[in-house]
This record gives structure tokens, sequence and C-alpha cells, in this order.
């Protein structure tokens, strides 16, 4: 019996340290694991740009004067040489009280000038007439030598002097008769109304060039100032693309590159690089941080014209630029790396444990990262490694 005890007792006690020891055995490890894999992999610079027209062309008023209604609108299409717009001269201002009086009075004032004039006029014509009759009664008497030369000559001198002062005179009615149309044109004008159609000279601006209106900054008639925009023109065919880009990002970039242009509602279109700006700026985003940008200027390339696919100028569009592209390359997610003594590595779950291994990186592109030296297609890496993680410590996967 005692003997039986015994060896209860040591069963038990071996059961209580077998249960203990299972219970504080170290469990594995949950992680979220991925596997390294070979395919196409592009190296590119993704940001929102907007389209534009390359030429724009503002025709503005080339004098001050009054605008004609503008019957053209947004989207209409003009050939080089249509009109555009017509000016007519500025309407008169109208009268006060004051200087209708003044007009009356001095319309008055002209016609009694007119008056005398025609009087002086009737004068210089009777004058005229006497001086005439004279010279030909002379000039009978000379014929039979009843008179001399002299007397001839000096009646002909003053039928000479009859005749300026006869056209003198007339000449003054002429400008006292302008002077009495001044006048009551002047008090024609009423409130400043505008001269009946034809009555004045019209200026036809014509379009520049063959295009469409793209912007109409007046339609309505009104006096306009010299220099004011009315018409804005552009060609569709011109049409372009500008993105903003990080001056990081920029640097990258080349003339020439590829660009792939989308998220604009139609299908992917294909661009390049034509120019890089020298001189970038600062906006502000929308987390209040400083970016330096830098314009770059995208060209539509292919048989694909924009403009009939719908795309117009100040568009929204999504501009990939293709630094680097290539198929069959390694790669693993951007989230398995990590640094460790200066050089980058990754932890590769072989036969249920993390084993730590440096690797080689190359390009970087988002969420995915090129692998030079260091793995193999198809091993097994875990994905953002947590601070349990270490080299030899048992895991199993949460895929």
């Amino acid at each position: 019996m005692p003997l039986i005890k015994r060896l209860t007792g040591a069963i038990a006690v071996l059961a209580v340290l077998g249960l203990l020891a299972w219970a504080l055995w170290p469990t594995p490890l949950a992680v979220n694991v991925a596997t390294v894999s070979t395919g196409h992999f592009v190296d590119s610079v993704r940001e929102e740009g907007r389209t534009r027209l390359r030429d724009t062309w503002t025709v503005s008023v080339p004098i001050a004067g009054y605008l004609q209604r503008v019957t053209l609108e947004v989207g209409d299409s003009v050939e080089e040489g249509d009109v555009l717009f017509r000016l007519e001269p500025t309407p008169a201002p109208a009268l006060d009280a004051r200087s209708r009086q003044q007009a009356e009075e001095n319309l008055q004032a002209v016609q009694a000038r007119l008056g005398t004039a025609q009087a002086n006029l009737e004068t210089a014509r009777a004058e005229r007439r006497f001086a005439e009759s004279e010279y030909q009664r002379y000039r009978r008497l000379h014929e039979r030598n009843l008179v001399a030369t002299a007397d001839l000559e000096h009646r002909q001198s003053l039928r000479d002097r009859q005749r300026a002062l006869e056209n003198a005179a007339a000449s003054s009615v002429e400008v006292a008769r302008f002077e009495v149309e001044s006048a009551r044109a002047v008090l024609e004008v009423a409130s400043g109304q505008r001269s009946t159609p034809g009555e004045t000279p019209e200026l036809e601006v014509k379009a520049p060039v063959s295009g469409i209106v793209l912007t109409r900054h007046r339609c309505c008639e009104g006096s306009v100032a010299a220099g004011e925009p009315i018409i804005e023109l552009g060609r569709p065919d011109d049409l372009e693309v500008q993105v903003d880009l990080l001056s990081m990002d920029a640097v990258r970039l080349r003339p020439g590159m590829a660009v792939r242009l989308s998220g604009w509602g139609g299908e992917t279109l294909d661009g390049q690089v034509r120019r890089i700006e020298p001189a970038g700026f600062t906006r502000t985003s929308a987390l209040g941080v400083d970016e330096q940008r830098v314009p770059v200027i995208v060209d539509f390339t292919g048989d694909t014209e924009p403009a009939r696919q719908g795309l117009g100028s100040g568009f929204r569009i999504d501009a990939e630029f293709i630094i680097w592209e290539s198929d069959d390359v390694l790669q693993i997610p951007t989230g398995a790396l990590f640094r460790y003594r200066g050089d980058w590595a990754v932890f590769v779950v072989e036969e249920g444990r993390a084993v730590r291994r440096s690797v080689e990186i190359g390009r970087r592109q988002g969420l995915v990262t090129q692998v030079l030296a260091g793995l193999s297609e198809g091993e097994t890496l875990i994905t953002h490694p947590g601070e349990r993680v270490d080299d030899g410590v048992r895991v199993r996967s949460e895929r």
C-alpha cells in the first residue's frame, strides 16, 4: 500500500509539472505574411493635373466707344476674319438746364449772323451787277474811242473787286449756315441717346485666328474703355496638360518621358513630357504645409484626338510619369522591410520560425519594392513585423 501511494503521488506531481510546462511554453506569434513574387514593375510618379490650351488670344477693344451686343457664345466656332463684335461712337452726353439754355441762345445768335451774312451777300451781288454793267458801258464807249483806256481799266478793276466781295460774302453765308447746323445738333441731343443705326460709322473687330470662343468677358452693349477684353479665342487641337509636381519628383523627369493620362472620365491616353519649367513656386497643401512645386507640361501623343474625346481646357486629369518599368522583376511588399545595423533586412519564415536576412533593394514604388539580392521567388516574408518578432521566434501565419 505505501508503495502504491508513493507511485500515485509521483504520477500526480509529474502530471502537474507537465501541465505547468505546457501552460508556460511560449506560443507562436501570429504574423501577417507575403510571398516573394516576380512580375511587372513600374517606377512612376503620379499627380493630378489639368488641361489647358497652348496658345489663347484675348481680343480687346482697340479704342473707347460704345459696344454693340456680342452675339457669339462660349463654344462657338469662328474663322479667321469673322466679325467678333462691333463698336460705334460713344453717345454725346445729355445737356442740363443751364447748358440747354446757353445752346438755345447760341443757336439764335448764329441764326442772326446767318441773316446778316445773307444780307451782305445780296448787297455784294447788287454792287457786282452794277460794276458789270458799268464795265460793259465803258467798254462800248472805248470801242468808239469816247473814253480813255485808263477809265476802262478802272471800271474793270471795280468789277473784279465786286466779284471777289461777292465770293467772300457767299463764303460767310456758308460758314454761318454750318454754325447754325452745329448749334442745332447740340440741341437735338436728348439724354445721351444713341444715333440711329446706319447713320454713324461702325468699327468691326475681326477674329485674328480660327478657333472657338473660350470666354466671353462682355456680352451686353454699353460703353467700353480702350483695352477692355471682350472675347478669348483658342484652338481645341492645341490641348496640353500642366502638372505641378513636387520638386523632388520633378528632378527625376526628363523631356520625352512617357506619361499615362487617366482619371478624366474616358479611356487612358498616351502623352510625353515636353517641358519641365526651370522655376518652381510655393503652394500650401491641405494640411497647411508649404510645398515647392514645379510645373511640368505634357503633350498628347498617339492617334487619339483629345478634343473629340470630350476633353476641353481646364479639365482635371491624372498623370502617371513612367520613370522605369520592366517585366520579371523580383519584388516584395515595402512593409516587410526594416533597417538593421545600417542595412535593409526582412524576416523570412523557415520551418515555423522567423529568420532575419539582409537584402539588397532597388527601386521602390509605393507598396512594392524591387529586390536585387538576398531573396528567392516563392519565399515567405513577414510583413509589418512588430517588436516581439525577433530572429528565431516561432511564428504562425494569419493570411
